[in-house]
C-alpha cells in the first residue's frame, strides 16, 4: 500500500515539473517540498515514531520570502509610478493565501502532497492553507535547487492573468468597509469571534461583524481571513440597501 502510494506520488511529482517547466536537479528538495508535516510519522512502531522525512515548512519558511522579494520588484518595474500606499495591497493580494491556493490548483498540486493517510482521508491536502503552504514550499525548493532566476520566471508566468485582471491596486475588505462607515459618519465596525473549529493544524474561525444594527459573517483559517470574509459580507449587504427617494 505504502509502496504503491509512493510511486504514484512519484509520478504526480514529475508531472509537476513539467507544469512548472523546471527539472529539479534534486529530486529530494522536490518531495520534501510536497511533504506535509502529517506524513513524516506514517511509518510508526508500537514503541517509537519513525520519522522518515523531513516536511515543507522550513521550505514554506524561505518561499514565503522568495516569493515576497520576487513579487516586490516585479511591481516595481510593473509599476514605476506607484507609491507604497498602492503598492502594498497589489504585494499583500498576490502573496495571500487565497492567490496561492489558486496558483495550486493551476499546478494541480493536490495530487502530488504527501500527507498522513488519515488525513488524506479527511481532505487536508485540498484545503486552501496546505496547497498555499505547497506552492510557497515549492519556490523555496526551486531558489534552493536552482537559484533566483528559475522562480523569477515560474512568479511571472503564473501570476500574470492575476495581475492584469486587476488594473487598480486591490483594496482590503476590512479597509473599504471602514471607509464606507466614516464616510456616513459612523460608528466604526466591531469584530467579534463566533466560534473556532477544527483541528490546531487547519483551524476555522467564524467571525462577526457589526456595524450599528446590521451584522455579516465570515470564515477563514485564520482570524484575519475571517474578518475579512465578514466585512465582505456585510458590505455586499449594506451595499444592496435602496435609499429611500426623495420626496416631490
Amino acid at each position: 500500500m505504502i509502496v504503491e502510494k509512493q510511486e504514484a506520488l512519484g509520478v504526480f511529482e514529475k508531472k509537476l515539473e513539467s507544469k512548472l517547466g523546471y527539472e529539479f536537479q534534486s529530486k529530494a528538495l522536490l518531495k520534501k517540498s510536497l511533504t506535509h508535516r502529517s506524513a513524516i510519522y506514517e511509518n510508526r512502531t508500537p514503541r517509537k515514531k519513525v520519522k522518515r522525512v523531513s516536511s515543507n515548512e522550513r521550505l514554506e519558511f524561505i518561499g514565503d520570502r522568495v516569493l515576497g522579494l520576487v513579487m516586490a520588484e516585479w511591481l516595481l518595474k510593473r509599476y514605476p509610478n506607484e507609491q507604497e500606499g498602492d503598492l502594498g495591497p497589489r504585494h499583500a493580494h498576490l502573496v495571500s493565501k487565497t492567490v496561492l491556493a489558486q496558483i495550486a490548483e493551476l499546478l494541480n498540486i493536490s495530487e502530488a502532497i504527501h500527507v498522513a493517510l488519515h488525513e488524506e482521508k479527511a481532505g487536508v491536502h485540498h484545503t486552501d492553507s496546505v496547497l498555499a503552504d505547497a506552492v510557497e514550499a515549492i519556490l523555496g525548493a526551486m531558489y534552493l535547487d536552482g537559484g533566483l532566476k528559475p522562480v523569477q520566471k515560474l512568479v511571472h508566468k503564473l501570476w500574470e492573468k492575476i495581475i492584469e485582471s486587476q488594473p487598480l491596486p486591490p483594496k482590503d475588505s476590512k479597509t473599504a468597509l471602514q471607509e464606507w462607515v466614516l464616510a456616513r459618519g459612523l460608528p466604526l465596525p466591531v469584530y467579534e469571534l463566533v466560534s473556532q473549529e477544527g483541528p490546531s493544524h487547519t483551524p476555522i474561525f467564524v467571525i462577526k461583524v457589526v456595524v450599528q444594527k446590521h451584522e455579516g459573517q465570515g470564515q477563514g483559517g485564520n482570524k484575519r481571513a475571517a474578518e475579512s470574509a465578514a466585512a465582505k459580507n456585510l458590505l455586499t449587504q449594506l451595499n444592496s440597501i435602496k435609499k429611500p427617494k426623495k420626496a416631490g
